[in-house]
């Protein structure tokens, strides 16, 4: 194999590769014995016909696609390799020369990795952002806590109000006429729920229990049902029951029932530094998030198409893999929300772009900085892993391939300078 190399404009390269006539005709005489039992020839009994007379009778480039399709990988990653490129792309193929008896030549086009001139990133200002906890969060969360050990109970004695459980029946007309899916019985409706559409739930309140009420609606222009959207309709209700949340007294039985506690005091002062840690750690992402925006905008770099591309097909992928595992295929994701491909990949593009660029940052403040990865601090990451995975150490190092240990000792290094710009900010 012989490969050459040409730079491109916007960071993009082409690679010419060249395989030898002969581990070309070893490709095609593969592709032969692959295809052979499949190749009709009169005269010979299927899977028996001579590659010659196969190729005589349908022409010779009956077995170029499949001999390309074997070569290309390998020739492709070993010239990756010899062309000492860091390559971010996948590469695009295009076929130069492919004819028996000749040398095989494809052209590899690729990105890549841009260079990057930092700006400032040390001492970078961001505004400070307070982790104070109000009385009012604290109230709030245990608020959560009585609502989620709430009794229902029935009530008999009133009318409906807001917030109340009923139990309806219903159904809806429009011009006098009953319409399709617009009746139900025994429904459970949580009046402020917004369960209904707009109007509904709000004329409920103040019907009496056991009693039946003309509930106005329109539907909305957009409604799912495009023979009812923007239309008047009214809904014949019938209040069957009516249930109300009695929520829990905050003393000290409520406090030994939700946790291990035994005061008020002692609880609300956990709920307090439960706040405070979110608070906390909310405040260290934003900084971070901050700082990083900061340090990018002051960078400056080009970022090849073909690189950005690649990052959101693996993008869409992820996420493709992420909605199967919920049992739902990209094919019916589509059909459901009415988004196409390419719509997707346009929504993808702006969150792809930032994370190229903050990574590419990153990377350039790790070189920028000499910041290394200690084999103590790798061991470290390695135990973790292996934890997280319920692995032996030496079976996970095992496992690990070479490539992947490198990855790993870039992302921990990426880390490290996050740390770095964020501990050198100000805040203002």
């Amino acid at each position: 194999m012989s490969l050459q190399v040409e730079k491109l404009e916007k960071n993009m390269a082409k690679l010419t590769i060249e395989v030898s006539a002969e581990e070309f005709e070893k490709a095609m005489q593969a592709a032969y014995q692959k295809n052979r039992g499949k190749i009709n020839v009169p005269g010979f009994r299927k899977g028996k016909a001579p590659q010659q007379m196969i190729e005589k009778m349908y022409g010779a480039g009956i077995f170029y696609e499949d001999a390309a399709n074997a070569l290309i990988p390998d020739a492709y990653d070993k010239a990756a390799t010899e062309s000492g490129l860091d390559i971010v792309s996948r590469p695009e193929i295009d076929i130069v020369q492919i004819e028996k008896g000749k040398a095989f030549i494809f052209t590899a086009e690729v990105a890549v990795k841009p260079e990057v001139t930092l700006g400032k990133y040390k001492g970078i200002k961001v505004d400070k952002i307070s982790v104070e906890v109000t009385e009012d969060e604290v109230n709030a969360e245990i608020d959560k806590a009585r609502e989620q050990n709430a009794r229902i109970i029935s009530v008999e004695d009133r009318a409906v109000k807001d917030g109340d459980i009923t139990v309806i029946d219903f159904e809806g007309f429009v011009d006098g006429v009953a319409f399709e899916g617009g009746k139900g019985e025994n429904h459970n409706l949580t009046i402020g729920s917004g369960q209904f559409i707009p109007g509904f739930e709000d004329q409920l309140i103040g019907v009496e229990l056991g009693k039946e009420v003309d509930v106005n609606v329109t539907f909305p222009e957009e409604y799912h049902a495009e023979d009812l959207a923007g239309k008047p309709a009214v809904f014949k209700v019938t209040v069957k029951e009516i249930k109300e949340k009695q929520l829990p007294e905050l003393d000290e039985d409520f406090v030994q029932d939700v946790c291990d506690f035994d005061t008020v005091d002692e609880y609300k002062a956990s709920v307090e530094a439960k706040i405070k840690e979110r608070k906390e750690a909310e405040a260290k992402s934003k900084k971070e998030d901050a700082v990083i925006e900061k340090i990018v905008e002051d960078a400056k770099m080009e970022i090849p198409d073909a690189m950005l591309d690649t990052q959101v097909r693996q993008m869409a992928e992820d996420f493709a893999m992420r909605i199967q595992q919920q049992g739902l295929s990209l094919e019916q994701y589509f059909k459901f929300t009415g988004l196409t491909p390419e719509a997707m990949k346009e929504q993808m593009e702006p969150t792809a772009m930032k994370r190229i660029q903050t990574r590419l940052v990153l990377e350039a403040i790790v070189e920028a900085e000499k910041i290394e990865v200690s084999d103590e601090e790798f061991n470290e990451e390695i135990e973790k892993m292996a934890k997280m995975y319920q692995m032996e150490v030496d079976k996970l190092n095992e496992l690990m391939g070479d490539a992947e240990k490198a990855n790993m000792k870039t992302d921990l290094a990426v880390q490290k300078a996050v740390d770095f710009v964020v501990n050198a900010a100000k805040e203002a």
